[in-house]
């Protein structure tokens, strides 16, 4: 399958500056509100001396349904919901944490001052979108929104993201931020409320136009796109990466392993491990699974070692279809595919979704 295309040029590498610099212009800036994409990330935010509240938003938006139209409280119930059906916890407390993520948010209002931090991949990309499209129908008063968002980092090579900084570096970034512009809100609500519609032709759409106000948003889309089941084989690009790794490395690898082969694959890392343990079990749970998971000495993911099966290899050679051996029930933001065809299915030859009906047998 042909990699993605780069479609956005990345953004100028920026310019680092000095503790001193940093402290002097940060006194006048004491009421700021940071939101970022993980615990890692705010931590070393609270520890580089950065002024200000920390606070994270960070719900896995690429994996389970993302109703459009939904009151936030019912939004927060439906993620849950699925959170807790997927491995992230129990319904009760993925709730308490969906909760307190968006009420963080609402602390702009005695800030001067609401900084994003973001990064290049589906996961950050998402986030990003969803948030200014939240932030677009409120009423900011007088505080400002600015935005942090690399996909590269001049001391951090290979960057895959915001929790490889030490708090210096984080620190430093804190000067490159840049005021969130009309052009970025209008696109980040036309993004979202196309992930979120029922239909996926919108992000096609979406992508075909003009990005350039979010550098990094077209390209993660379109990885979202390859998560909808190929025209051969039926596998997402991470299943077809699954099984491809393991065919490579003689049918079987530890979890870790199969992980880190997997995430090595990937342009712009975004999938976490608890997700891809999901993705591991749906693939073993028929009587024609593509893959076996054995349990080895090791605790959680850790002790998993998987197995390609013989149906796993013809489903990756192409001689057979796991929507149609295996059934379809999956949620890709707003869309929901589900019996024994794909409504939807990606053609990678021609980097486009087209309709399960038109797939042949």
């Amino acid at each position: 399958m042909p990699e993605p295309k780069i479609r956005t040029p990345l953004p100028e590498p920026f310019f680092s500056i000095s503790p001193e610099r940093f402290l002097q212009r940060a006194k006048a800036q004491a009421r700021l509100l940071h939101v970022t994409n993980g615990s890692t990330a705010a931590d070393t935010l609270r520890a580089s001396g950065v002024p200000g509240k920390v606070a994270i938003t960070a719900d896995v938006l690429h994996e389970g349904p993302t109703p459009a139209g939904l009151p936030p409280e019912r939004w927060r119930k439906v993620r849950a919901r699925y959170l807790a059906e997927s491995g992230h916890g129990g319904y009760d407390e993925c709730l308490a944490t969906l909760t307190r993520w968006d009420h963080a948010l609402e602390d702009h209002r005695s800030m001067d001052e609401l900084v994003l931090w973001f990064e290049h991949d589906l996961f950050d990309q998402l986030l990003l979108i969803r948030t200014l499209d939240g932030l677009a129908s409120r009423d900011l008063g007088l505080t400002r929104l600015s935005l942090i968002c690399i996909g590269e980092h001049p001391e951090v090579k290979p960057f895959h993201g915001l929790g490889q900084l030490n708090p210096r570096q984080m620190a430093e970034l804190l000067e490159t931020r840049r005021p969130v512009t009309r052009d970025q809100m209008v696109l980040a609500r036309h993004a979202w409320r196309a992930f979120c519609a029922t239909e996926p032709i919108g992000i096609e759409v979406a992508i075909r136009r003009d990005t350039s106000a979010l550098p990094f948003l077209a390209d993660a889309l379109h990885r979202h796109l390859e998560e909808f089941p190929a025209l051969r084989g039926g596998l997402p690009r991470t299943e077809q990466q699954v099984l491809r790794a393991l065919a490579r490395e003689g049918g079987a690898l530890s979890f870790e392993d199969l992980f880190r082969a997997c995430q090595e694959m990937e342009e712009r890392r975004f999938l976490g491990d608890v997700t891809f343990l999901h993705r591991l079990h749906e693939l073993s749970d028929d009587p024609r699974r593509l893959v076996r998971l054995e349990r080895e000495p090791g605790v959680g993911p850790r002790g998993v070692r998987v197995i390609l099966s013989a149906t796993g290899q013809e489903v990756l050679d192409g001689g057979d279809d796991w929507v149609r051996i295996h059934g379809i029930d999956r949620w890709l933001g707003g869309v929901h595919l589900h019996g024994r065809e794909a409504q939807w299915r990606w053609d990678p030859a021609h980097d486009r979704l087209v309709p399960g009906a038109l797939v042949e047998e």
